[in-house]
């Protein structure tokens, strides 16, 4: 037994000495040097949406002019002056439009009776479809490729395509 109990002993020395040369190695060690942190304006860049097939941008759905404005601004090229043109003459032309993106497409409509247009990017065009396209006056013409009229119309406006507002 006594055997026993020496081994133990010499085991408990061992392990006292390496704990106490752990814990002086740990006070020795230099502090770490505090992370150098960004200022709050450059650490939150914000990222610049990303464009899906054709150049449509990616937004997510939300409701008001903002996230319209977003979309905007991240059509590619030529067609961002054609958005912001149109977005103007819709705003100038109907007084209290609702404005929301849905499905990455924004979305022009009046409260209590939905939504009246659309638009769409696409590689070469805009799309610009007006979903009650019947009703307006003078009716557009008929697209001779559809087999029935149609309740809604589309026109592409292309970058050569000149948005003139009927009121100047």
């Amino acid at each position: 037994m006594r055997v026993v109990n020496a081994m133990a002993n010499k085991t408990s020395k061992k392990s006292a000495k390496v704990a106490k040369k752990a814990a002086v190695k740990r006070v020795a060690a230099k502090p770490a040097k505090p992370r150098k942190v960004a200022p709050k304006s450059q650490s939150r860049k914000v990222a610049k949406p990303a464009l899906l097939a054709g150049g449509n941008p990616q937004i997510a759905k939300a409701d008001g002019d903002a996230p319209v404005q977003a979309y905007i601004a991240a059509m590619p090229g030529w067609k961002r002056d054609v958005g912001r043109r149109l977005d103007a003459l819709i705003v100038r032309t109907v007084p209290g439009v609702r404005k929301a993106v849905k499905w990455n497409s924004p979305f022009y409509g009046l409260e209590g009776q939905g939504w009246f247009l659309g638009v769409h990017c696409f590689t070469k065009y805009v799309k610009v479809a007006f979903f009650r396209g019947a009703s307006l006056r003078p009716v557009p013409p008929a697209n001779p490729r559809a087999r029935t009229r149609a309740t809604s119309t589309s026109m592409r406006t292309t970058s050569s395509t000149k948005l003139n507002s009927p009121l100047g």
